[in-house]
């Protein structure tokens, strides 16, 4: 059985039930009885439906009060009910408890004709209230009372108090204030500018033996990331690198043998002292010229193997050059690698941009947005964002949307780059405008309506014309409603469904 159709047996069974309890006494032998006087009053905290017959000096009469407590839309279950009246003396008439939860019956006897202001009071170890009724005419005879009650006929919905007080039901009053605008686009998290660094090998090598940096990692700026044994471009060149050497070393014999002849014979004084610091300098230059040709031979092997000393210009260090994790790795010791080759890239997390894509027929709704909310799946709470920072003023020829990017700072851990979200723009409150909850407008046969409550058990179809705004489960109403006015906002569905039944409760209570 679907939803609807349980509804449906619900309220046919509650009216079925409210009819049985609702069947008329046996009329008296003086006639019929005069309509009784409903009045309905609300205060912060409680609800009033009551009714009385009309009033005359000196005749019983009994007053049918059921209370209601806001705060949970439940019926007042214990307590005592005052009903006051105030003249030149007040008089009390009271009831230490409900006959059934939530209806208390007052037995009074009417007091002198005349004008009273009248009061409910209710005591109970759960609420206490005063409500004031206002002001009630007790007449001095039977005719002249039932002359002055208005004999209208109460139009509307009937949906009984045993009704609401069984099924999910409330309701509240429509108040008018000045609401932000908020429109919801999809965005994501992507790094703020200046917030990403792709690091290159700086020149052609071999990645020197040790460990890489695992995707997820934090890194500060400046740390080293990798060490390159830079490539000997004369790789395949060893016999003519050998060759070099074995010649510079015997230019090096040669200049030592020289420079040991020309210093015996400057000291016998057969040669001029200009002689002997030539061979000093020829010297120095061919063990120079062996030094880089052993160099030229250990590196050619330091690059065939992927080893080293560590000794200053046979590596490159790579350093960190943000703070952030690394986002992507393709380090692994040992492996050669060419200059500009992507190495790491490091995402900084200290602050993000959220760019979202706002469709264009919204974009003079955000002409205004200077803040906004962002809904992350997992957090139960939306993050607030710290600035904007841009608004685009290009459409996207394909989405048909344009970027909006606001900047938000330390991200949750929940939060990672390249996460779909979605972005709340908010906008400066304007003018005041009526809004209701969500759950309060129905759909009837495609028209939006609410119901308003006219009375204590009486309920109005309002057909209504919904806005653009919608706020934190609120919806604009631009036409339709009043502030002020008290609307039901769970179980209008219920009270739809009440409305279509072709058997509508009566309004008596067995009390």
């Amino acid at each position: 059985m679907k939803m609807m159709d349980r509804c449906i047996v619900m309220l046919v069974l509650m009216n079925l039930l409210s009819a049985c309890r609702s069947a008329p006494t046996p009329e008296p032998a003086t006639g019929e009885d005069p309509p009784s006087v409903p009045v309905t009053i609300w205060t912060e905290k409680t609800e009033l439906f009551m009714e009385y017959p009309p009033l005359v000096s000196g005749d019983e009469a009994s007053f049918h009060i059921h209370l209601t407590d806001l705060s949970t839309f439940e019926p007042v279950r214990d307590g005592k009910v005052v009903v006051r009246f105030e003249g030149d003396t007040i008089e009390r008439f009271e009831v230490d408890g409900p006959s059934t939860p939530g209806i208390f019956n007052v037995a009074l006897k009417g007091p002198a004709a005349r004008r009273y202001q009248v009061a409910v009071e209710l005591h109970s170890a759960r609420l206490s209230d005063d409500l004031r009724v206002g002001a009630v005419t007790v007449y001095p005879d039977q005719l002249s009372a039932v002359a002055a009650i208005a004999t209208d006929e109460e139009g509307g919905t009937s949906f009984l108090k045993e009704q609401q007080w069984t099924l999910d039901f409330a309701t509240t009053t429509v108040d008018s204030q000045a609401r932000r605008q908020v429109v919801s686009v999809p965005a994501t998290i992507e790094p703020r500018v200046g917030g990403s660094a792709d690091v290159r090998a700086p020149t052609a090598g071999r990645v020197a033996t040790g460990e890489g940096r695992a995707i997820g990692s934090t890194i500060n700026r400046g740390t080293a990331l990798a060490q390159i044994i830079v490539r000997n471009e004369r790789l395949g060149e060893a016999p003519v690198l050998k060759l070099e050497l074995a010649q510079a070393e015997a230019a090096l014999r040669l200049a030592q043998e020289d420079h040991a002849r020309i210093e015996r014979l400057v000291g016998v004084g057969a040669v001029p002292q200009r002689r002997l610091a030539e061979t000093r300098a020829a010297h120095e230059t061919a063990a120079a010229r062996v030094r880089i040709a052993e160099e030229q031979v250990r590196h050619l092997e330091l690059s065939r193997t992927g080893q080293g000393t560590g000794e200053a210009g046979e590596r490159v260090v790579v350093r960190a050059p943000i703070t952030g994790v690394v986002a992507e790795s393709s380090v692994t010791a040992g492996v050669t690698v060419e200059e500009g080759q992507l190495l790491y890239r490091i995402v900084a997390l200290d602050r993000v941009h959220v760019v979202g894509a706002v469709p264009e027929q919204h974009l003079a709704r955000i002409a205004n947005a200077t803040s906004a909310e962002i809904d992350v799946p997992g957090v139960p709470t939306p993050l607030a964002t710290t600035r904007l920072v841009s608004i685009g003023r290009v459409v996207d020829r394909r989405t048909r949307s344009v970027p909006i990017t606001f900047e938000l700072v330390k991200p949750p851990s929940a939060m990672a780059i390249g996460q779909g979200v979605t972005l709340r723009l908010i906008t400066p409150a304007q003018s005041p405008e009526v809004a209701v909850p969500v759950d309060a407008v129905v759909d009837d046969g495609g028209q939006s309506i609410v119901f308003v409550q006219a009375g204590g058990e009486t309920f109005a179809r309002r057909p209504v014309r919904i806005g653009g705004a919608r706020e934190g489960g609120f919806v604009q109403i631009v036409e339709g409603l009043e502030a002020g006015e008290r609307i039901v906002t769970r179980g209008a569905n219920l009270v739809r469904l009440a409305a279509l039944s072709p058997q509508t409760p009566g309004h008596g209570h067995v009390h």
